[in-house]
């Protein structure tokens, strides 16, 4: 099964400084990290920045398309070259039908603000309390919504290059 997690970071860049470990954890086996991106957003921004983390997956990754539109939707800008404009509605119902709904984008909206950041991660195979563990001090909070492997199907699908 797959899982869609968001772990949000109270400061800017904490987000962002994960990177090394997800890789230690990798090799651990904790995780299999099947796409990643992470969103910064510094106090001050008027929105936030965004980066895939493609040196942590394979081929199997999703599109650039697919975290644009999230982001988009979630933050209502075009982000990592997706434009959003007026088929915002139509894209909340394609990520609804993949298991992303209206509760998930609103906590994610309410909860990354300015001066916060956030990793976006999908995984297989988590031992989400041993992630935990690995992130001491960066107080990093879980938020997600698990994905079942229909559902990974339909973002593939939906989301193909």
């Amino acid at each position: 099964m797959s899982t869609l997690t968001v772990w949000k970071f109270d400061t800017a860049d904490g987000a962002g400084a994960v990177e090394e470990t997800l890789q230690s954890l990798q090799k651990q086996q904790v995780l299999k990290v099947l796409d990643a991106a992470v969103v910064s957003w510094p106090e001050g921004a008027s929105k936030p920045g965004t980066k895939q983390l493609h040196n942590l997956v394979g081929a199997g990754a999703l599109s650039g398309t697919f975290w644009g539109m999230l982001f988009g939707l979630i933050f209502f800008v075009p982000l990592l070259g997706a434009a959003i404009g007026a088929a915002s509605g139509a894209l909340a119902g394609k990520f609804t039908d993949i298991g992303i709904d209206d509760d998930f984008i609103k906590e994610v909206k309410e909860q990354v603000t300015p001066g916060t950041s956030a990793l976006f991660l999908m995984t297989q195979d988590v031992v989400a309390d041993r992630v935990r563990e690995a992130l001491p001090g960066l107080q990093a909070q879980l938020l997600h919504s698990n994905l079942d492997a229909d559902s990974e199907a339909k973002v593939r699908e939906i989301f193909a290059a």
